[in-house]
């Protein structure tokens, strides 16, 4: 099973979607095993996005994402990394598809309300940047074999 890192970002959690987006990746039948609320930063936030550094909007999404608390969640699944990206849609709310999260609830590409991992091979990285093993809970679901052929 994949693992993934969502960030629901500050103006998802402003704007009190943060339950909203949690239940479309459940409803996609990924597994939520790790979820907190905090506070980014500014030296977390660059090492989460330094493949942006040097980019023209890179102060300003650094300045974004710690202006208020965020929420970090795990998720599992087969192709969770994938799934995730697919259920947020394109960066821009603009180019979103319909029953995307960024497509349903998006207003602007620099409020985008969530960060998903991009690869499986960067997965694990984030994910380590924002849990401890400790807190992150493997737990069977009687709902899986339902889910996953």
């Amino acid at each position: 099973m994949e693992r993934t890192l969502v960030l629901v970002k500050p103006d998802g959690v402003q704007r009190g979607l943060v339950g909203a987006i949690i239940s479309r990746l459940e409803q996609r039948g990924l597994k939520l095993v790790a979820l907190k609320m905090l506070w980014l930063d500014e030296a977390l936030a660059q090492r989460l996005y330094a493949i942006h550094r040097g980019k023209p909007f890179f102060e300003r999404l650094i300045k974004y994402v710690t202006a208020c608390p965020l929420v970090a969640a795990v998720f599992e699944g087969e192709g969770a990394v994938a799934l995730t990206r697919q259920a947020m849609g394109e960066t821009d709310p603009a180019r979103a598809s319909p029953g995307s999260i960024r497509g349903d609830f998006g207003i602007d590409i620099g409020r985008n309300l969530v960060h998903g991992s991009d690869s499986v091979e960067n997965a694990q990285p984030e994910i380590d940047l924002f849990f401890t093993p400790q807190e992150i809970y493997s737990y069977p679901r009687d709902t899986d074999s339902w889910i996953f052929e």
